[in-house]
């Protein structure tokens, strides 16, 4: 199949999510078919300014397509498109002569134009046990280690079987995944999708007040370009919630793991992770405080090459790979739900400070600031967020500012 003839069929695709599809949300007929329709649309304007570099993006995302149910069966279909309405931004993190939207004059916005076909998935669910196969979204716990990168415009997919079973007080969760399906589209050479042997492990139970889990993740890749990445990481996380007064509780979590080189990376590397936060709430107010450690050794630091790694390490996302000399991340956060102001539903605020340091050689990485306000009017989400990046001995000063609105069916 051709590239034009690829994308006419996954623009039908969405042109009947936008359309036919709306009209049979959740038709039933004599056999118990449910046709259940996905649709959501996400419109973003974004500026970055660092030193000598800027970009300025007004993108925007549509998501359709529709899933039928039948018995404990489903059968999932999803195209995803995005469209570049102000395109002054450097789409490719990477070097990729040749590619429009490989603009090295401007700063980095990771939302290259596309269209492709997000998710097709059957599905199989019973009351204890679910197999899904297929191109599939899959988040793992708070998506540290696998998620599906939800905040930039086109999501990671991955090709695979995943199993999900609860065995008394035990719950499951494998998944053997074949293909990384990366955020920088049909555009982008050998790094629109990563081949390779992949392996999510869980086994999570609850032991009185504790919820623990433990995990295994085995990263194969199969790109010469790419086999850095490989890994294995062993790791266990610890959560739970602790009364400190009538209506005051503190949730407390802790995470370790231990990730060394696996397959054929050439890198011969055995580093630590830890991650610990609490987290409560004062007088209408959260707040939150963490420490997380990505370790080095042997100049190689932890990666999380699969991770939705918006979340973790600052909003300007000046840490999505590990420097060599590893990362320490020390935050605070404090947030308020204006549950008062009813002109605006379910408005919000949150700022956040950190203080990056290395994990060997003493390093002051630098320092930043993160600020969002959001609010919801019907079915639209309205977002807006502020991230300032102060260097001291890593990456350059950076300013990221987003204006956001999304629906969703």
């Amino acid at each position: 199949m051709t590239l034009d003839l690829t994308k006419a069929v996954l623009g039908a695709l969405l042109f009947m999510g936008c359309g036919g599809t709306v009209l049979a949300a959740d038709r039933g007929d004599s056999d118990g078919l449910r046709v259940k329709p996905i649709l959501d649309a996400r419109l973003r304007y974004e500026i970055v300014d660092q030193p000598a570099l800027d970009a300025d993006a007004l993108t925007f995302r549509l998501r359709a397509g529709a899933e039928a149910v039948y018995g404990h069966f489903s059968l999932l279909a999803e195209a995803e498109g995005t469209a570049a309405l102000v395109d002054e931004y450097n789409a490719f993190p990477f070097t990729l002569p040749g590619e429009k939207q490989w603009r090295p004059d401007h700063a980095v916005i990771a939302d290259p134009m596309n269209i492709e076909l997000n998710r097709l998935q059957l599905q199989y669910k019973a009351d204890k046990t679910t197999v899904t196969l297929g191109r599939q979204r899959i988040n793992l716990d708070d998506q540290r280690w696998v998620g599906s990168v939800g905040w930039r415009q086109n999501e990671q997919t991955f090709d695979a079987i995943r199993g999900e079973a609860s065995i008394g007080p035990v719950v499951a969760d494998i998944t053997y995944a074949s293909k990384q399906r990366t955020i920088f589209g049909t555009d982008a050479g050998p790094r629109t999708a990563l081949d390779g042997h992949f392996i999510f492990a869980g086994l999570s139970s609850k032991l009185g007040p504790v919820q623990g889990k433990l995990f295994a993740y085995l990263l194969d890749y199969d790109e010469d370009f790419f086999l850095t990445n490989s890994s294995q990481t062993y790791g266990l996380t610890l959560s739970t919630v602790v009364p400190i007064a009538a209506k005051t509780k503190v949730s407390l979590r802790a995470s370790y793991a231990r990730q060394s080189d696996y397959a054929e990376n050439p890198f011969d590397y055995a580093a630590d992770y830890w991650s610990l936060d609490a987290g409560t709430t004062l007088v209408g107010f959260g707040i939150a405080g963490g420490w997380e450690k990505l370790g080095s050794n042997n100049g190689r630091g932890l990666q999380t090459p699969m991770a939705t790694l918006h979340k973790f390490n600052g909003w300007a996302d000046l840490f999505l790979t590990t420097p060599t000399t590893g990362l320490e991340d020390g935050y605070v956060s404090l947030s308020r739900k204006f549950d008062q102001v009813k002109a605006l539903p379910v408005l919000n605020a949150t700022i956040a400070f950190h203080q990056f340091d290395s994990d060997v050689g003493n390093i002051e990485y630098g320092t930043e600031w993160n600020a969002s306000l959001g609010f919801k009017i019907r079915r639209v989400s309205f977002l807006a967020k502020f991230a300032d990046y102060d260097a001291r001995d890593f990456g350059k000063d950076t300013r990221k500012f987003w204006l956001q609105a999304e629906w969703a069916l």
